[in-house]
């Protein structure tokens, strides 16, 4: 195991738990299952993504939160938990994965009846500024045809870096991209 991957696995088991005004970013656990296939089911999360496939296959939530909880995961994800303020147990997810040279990459979903409501800023939020990866730069990229989730990101910091096209699993096809980037204080 090579000294980066040593560090990478270390950190995987610190996955912090982040509070916000209205939300707590935690950990998956087995019991989100439901919730996560429930939203990611809906086509307008699943095309709004680049992993998550439409319509959802049996099995598919249980390996994405089995993924997370597995010690030797590049990438953290959290569940937007709302409950403590008479909210959801899951709202949406929120993740960053390890890239090489201190930097991650930030990703986030929330379930279409919690669009518009702040809770995808105010997730985004949290996590950039505990940066429990100890990143020196976030990146984050959303399709062109989803102004709302490059809001997210410019409201929490993110500049635009440019154009580039991802692959979507839902929509089996490539689509234009926007990407940002956010440089964390040193």
């Amino acid at each position: 195991m090579t000294a980066l991957a040593q560090v990478a696995g270390d950190l995987a088991h610190e996955q912090p738990v982040i509070a916000t005004e209205r939300l707590e970013l935690r950990p998956l656990r087995r019991s989100d299952v439901g919730l996560i296939a429930h939203y990611t089911a809906d086509r307008r999360v699943a095309e709004g993504t680049r992993a998550i496939p439409h319509p959802l296959p049996p099995g598919a939530a249980e390996a994405f939160v089995s993924r997370a909880m597995d010690p030797e995961r590049s990438e953290d994800v959290w569940a937007i938990d709302g409950s403590a303020h008479g909210l959801g147990e899951v709202l949406g997810v929120v993740s960053l994965t390890r890239m090489e040279d201190d930097q991650s990459e930030l990703g986030f979903w929330v379930g279409a009846g919690f669009w518009n409501t702040g809770f995808a800023s105010e997730a985004v939020s949290g996590l950039v500024a505990v940066n429990p990866h100890g990143s020196r730069t976030l990146f984050a990229e959303v399709f062109q045809d989803n102004p709302g989730s490059a809001r997210v990101l410019t409201n929490c910091g993110f500049a635009y870096l440019g154009d580039a096209e991802s692959w979507s699993v839902a929509r089996n096809a490539r689509v234009p991209t926007w990407t940002y980037l956010r440089r964390m204080a040193d």
